[in-house]
């Protein structure tokens, strides 16, 4: 959401000149594109996981500062609240044994920033949402003790100018107030980049959006907040309503909330970042030096910072990304639809299962998304959310018939989407030995009908049926759930329920 932010306060003439900064990066970002000034392919993946600390209790633990200075890595850094960190990997080019180098220093990372947080009685919880976070966790008091999330903070509350209402109905009913975006601290995910030249971005992000849904079907691992059982996916209904900048009035009025699917198929890098400036008002409005046009022309590549900052608080579950490296700009699509965990292979497995179909459906002759409403994608969406891998989707017939029709999630990944991903892997060029390993973890996921949000929710029922509290079998999950993520298996082969004995409370 941008490197520095100096909290302070803005007044109406630096929101004017934001404006108009933003659209003169806008320009930049249209000249770039018709310079043909972009990065060549290099077929370069990144990934970012977002963690949570526990105690052995399984509660979060406040300690994120601490546990930060003792792992001194560049590739773990603070997100918003104080029981939250982020591991950063490295950009890979995509081939080869690529996902078991991947799995391997996830491993290696994540051990060590667990070590490291052992030091202070704390551990590494990698999961979508911590089942055992109370109400009183997610307070203002709790953000991390960083400028930017301070400011982003203010700015939204002020924006909305009343409490945030939280109201998920699931397989229990959700509803509270918030006096600040904290609960969004709640979501951690993991977030896959790709990077791609400006004349296949559109293609990708329409691929993205299309099988968004089957990711978050196969994926879902956040059945829990606050003690309530809610959607299998409860990160994006939480996510939007704990940003939504709109009063119930502009919410009436059909305004855009800011955490969003989108509304349309694109054809252009250029249209997200332009819609962008054209329904979102800047939270942020704090102005570079750098006059974008001017170092274009003098040949130069320029940062287009407001744009930058800007599209970081607009949180698209595919998001577009503008960057430069080496003094060269650059495209990528960032996936943001999964939830964190469970098992290091599991975050790969998901991984090479995206990066697969990604390929593939970009590359088809026949898109999906000239085949399939954008608003059956935005539905789909919703239904695996709510339904996890028990979704049933709308996709488009195969063959000559034309028209949708509608899917087990299951169905449609087994019969069509995993096919798919082993040709796609096949073109980036991935071992044969990875693709059948990894796409192997997506299949019998779907075979077992088991993924993270399932194993949770029956292992609670279980905790539950042997008489212990909700909290204490909330709490009592979180530990066995850490206990089975170290050991490493995928989420699938998990025994359900608690060893034994199960201590009585």
């Amino acid at each position: 959401m941008g490197e520095k932010v100096v909290a302070g306060s803005f007044d109406l003439s630096d929101r004017q000149r934001y404006r108009d900064k933003l659209r003169q990066c806008l320009t930049g970002l249209e000249r770039l594109l018709a310079q043909q000034r972009f990065d060549r392919p290099k077929n370069l993946m990144g990934l970012e996981i977002e963690l949570n600390l526990v105690g052995s209790d399984g509660l979060p633990k406040m300690l994120n500062a601490e546990v930060l200075e003792r792992i001194a890595s560049r590739d773990f850094q603070t997100e918003l609240a104080m029981f939250n960190l982020e591991v950063n990997i490295a950009p890979h080019r995509l081939g080869g044994r690529v996902f078991d180098r991947l799995a391997e220093e996830l491993r290696i990372a994540l051990a060590y920033a667990d070590r490291k947080a052992g030091e202070v009685d704390a551990g590494i919880a990698m999961i979508g949402i911590l089942p055992t976070l109370d109400r009183d966790d997610l307070v203002s008091s709790n953000l991390s003790d960083v400028d930017r999330y301070t400011l982003l903070n203010d700015q939204i509350v002020a924006a909305r100018g009343e409490d945030f209402t939280l109201d998920i109905e699931g397989v229990e009913h959700l509803r509270c107030t918030s006096g600040s975006i904290t609960p969004e601290a709640a979501c951690t995910s993991v977030q896959l980049h790709l990077q791609v030249t400006p004349g296949r971005f559109a293609d990708v992000w329409n691929a993205a959006q299309a099988i968004a849904a089957p990711q978050v079907a196969l994926g879902a691992n956040s059945p829990f907040l606050f003690g309530h059982e809610l959607w299998r996916e409860s990160r994006p209904p939480l996510f939007q309503q704990s940003t939504d900048t709109r009063p119930p009035e502009l919410q009436a009025q059909g305004v855009r909330p800011r955490t969003w699917f989108g509304e349309r198929w694109i054809t252009s890098a250029y249209d997200l970042f332009e819609e962008n400036l054209r329904y979102f008002p800047a939270l942020l409005p704090i102005c570079d030096e750098e006059d974008p046009l001017a170092v274009i022309d003098a040949g130069g590549t320029p940062k287009l910072a407001e744009l930058v900052l800007h599209n970081g608080t607009v949180y698209r579950w595919n998001r577009p990304v503008y960057g430069v490296a080496d003094g060269v700009p650059h495209l990528r699509v960032e996936n943001r639809v999964l939830p964190a965990g469970p098992s290091v292979t599991d975050v790969v497995a998901n991984a090479a299962f995206y990066y697969g179909v990604v390929r593939a459906l970009a590359e088809d002759a026949r898109p999906v998304w000239t085949r399939m409403p954008f608003e059956a994608a935005a539905a789909n969406f919703d239904a695996a959310c709510r339904y996890g891998i028990d979704a049933r989707l709308e996709w488009p017939r195969r063959g000559r018939l034309g028209g949708t029709t509608t899917v087990d999630a299951v169905t449609l990944v087994r019969d069509e989407l995993l096919p798919l991903a082993a040709a796609g892997l096949d073109a980036w060029g991935i071992e044969p030995a990875d693709r059948d390993l990894y796409l192997g973890v997506i299949d019998e996921r779907c075979r077992r009908r088991a993924n993270g949000a399932t194993w949770q929710a029956a292992t609670f029922h279980q905790a539950l049926e042997k008489g212990l509290s909700r909290d204490a079998a909330l709490a009592a999950t979180t530990r066995r759930y850490r206990e089975l993520m170290q050991h490493g298996d995928p989420v699938h082969s998990w025994p359900v329920g608690l060893p034994e004995p199960v201590p009585m409370t």
